[in-house]
């Protein structure tokens, strides 16, 4: 099974700005992850789940984070997710 993970934000959210860049960098370890991101300005299910929680990280569509992303976090639930 592939590994996705999701970045759930909107444009100009100074936290999904931040949670971008970790992702990114943990992603590098990880040439098997599938990424995507979406906002919640285009669609108006995840808007309603997730407007007051952006930026939120998707590991194989479970929440993994809201709001600030820990890389180390990340990276471990990346690792699990892919072994």
């Amino acid at each position: 099974m592939s590994t996705t993970l999701t970045l759930i934000g909107k444009p100009g959210c100074h936290l999904c700005d931040d949670a971008r860049g970790i992702v990114h960098t943990v992603l590098t370890e990880f040439s098997d992850v599938r990424y995507e991101e979406r906002s919640i300005l285009d669609d108006p299910e995840l808007n309603a789940a997730y407007a007051e929680e952006i930026p939120v990280v998707l590991i194989n569509d479970k929440v993994h984070n809201i709001w600030r992303v820990n890389p180390d976090r990340l990276r471990k639930a990346l690792e699990e997710a892919t072994a």
